[in-house]
């Protein structure tokens, strides 16, 4: 059977009332192709208008190796001149990436060059965007994010491999206990199902982003993605309505991050095996009971 996979819906334009209630009340992901079109970003940003207006600060870098149980989270693999990285990445592949990037610090005028799509909905953080960059190659480890936002993510300068699992196959997926993110062990685009037997017939969405193309992710839905070229994106984020969502993003930020920090702190690898071995028996029985129904 292996991991079903169907294509994500792409939409041209869309209007408010059919994004409410196809994608944005049901939950459900999409591609509009026309929405960063009006950005002055899509004609302006290129790779050597981010080297002009960052400039050659420092930046922290991250790799695909497997997390250190005894490291914080998000902790860096290196850091780079950010102009060497932009000239890294369009030279050759690299897993290398920029996580979380913060562009109102070194670069505000980027922030003139987006629009946020407050006519499809409400509840936008107008003044904290992410940027990421990636080589050619380089992956996003399978998770979902930590605040349960809904996230309008726009890829620029290259292609982006994305596959998309419903935040309900959280166990089938192998979710690490106390975090947001899936066992780091197995590979979700070529996985080994018979050391990984609850992945099979785990349901998903696939979707191949170009330069321009906005992914709408509902809350809580898990990504993995892949750079199939040196790029970068953006992420506008918006607070879902439900007050459950809120309170269990609360929840990840506050409560479970902190007391996964301190067992991180006080036990290191013992604490990770343990909560590899908890993820693995979840996976398995929910397997067993045919979940999710």
């Amino acid at each position: 059977m292996g991991i079903i996979l169907k294509p994500i819906d792409v939409v041209d334009d869309i209007t408010q009332e059919e994004f409410i209630e196809k994608y944005l009340k049901p939950r459900k992901p999409v591609v509009i192709k026309n929405m960063a079109r009006k950005w002055p970003a899509y004609q302006k940003w290129t790779m050597e208008y981010m080297k002009e207006v960052v400039g050659d600060i420092e930046v922290p870098l991250y790799d695909s190796s497997k997390a250190d149980p005894s490291a914080p989270i998000n902790a860096s693999a290196s850091k780079m001149k950010f102009g060497d990285y932009i000239d890294l990445i369009q030279r050759e592949p690299t897993d290398l990436r920029i996580f979380l990037f913060d562009p109102i610090k070194f670069a505000p005028k980027l922030l003139e060059d987006y629009i946020s799509p407050k006519e499809l909905m409400g509840g936008f953080l107008d003044k904290y965007p992410n940027m990421f960059f990636g080589g050619k190659g380089s992956v996003t480890f399978l998770h979902f994010d930590i605040d349960m936002a809904h996230i309008f993510h726009t890829h620029f300068n290259g292609r982006k491999h994305i596959l998309l699992f419903d935040y309900k196959w959280k166990e089938r997926l192998y979710q690490i206990p106390y975090a947001t993110y899936a066992l780091e062990d197995y590979d979700i685009e070529n996985p080994d199902f018979t050391k990984f037997p609850a992945l099979d017939g785990v349901e998903g969405i696939e979707c191949f982003l170009e330069h321009g193309d906005t992914l709408f992710m509902p809350t809580g839905w898990w990504h993995w993605m892949k750079y199939l070229d040196g790029s970068f994106s953006i992420s506008l984020r918006a607070w879902d309505k439900s007050w459950a969502v809120k309170a269990h993003s609360l929840w990840n930020l506050t409560v479970q991050r902190k007391f996964d920090d301190i067992m991180k702190k006080n036990f290191k690898k013992k604490y990770m095996d343990w909560k590899e071995k908890i993820a693995i028996k979840r996976a398995e029985i929910a397997l067993k009971r045919g979940l999710p129904k």
